[in-house]
């Protein structure tokens, strides 16, 4: 069996907040959480306008609060 996980570096696109993009990757890791995937990925970035966070321990505080496991 092929264990699957996601990369998620929390685009902050043209239009949308950096709130958006965090509201969505909330989404994201419930969807992937409930077809199966094993991990979910974040990584760090600083001082890069497009990213919506620069801590992946806080980025993974919000992300836990929204999946089970």
């Amino acid at each position: 069996m092929i264990k699957l996980g996601v990369l998620d570096q929390v685009y902050v696109s043209e239009g949308r907040t950096a709130m958006d993009s965090l509201k969505e990757a909330a989404r994201l890791a419930q969807v992937t959480e409930a077809l199966g995937y094993t991990r979910y990925w974040v990584s760090e970035h600083h001082a890069f306008p497009a990213i919506a966070f620069s801590s992946p321990e806080v980025l993974i505080a919000h992300l836990a609060a929204a999946t089970s496991r």
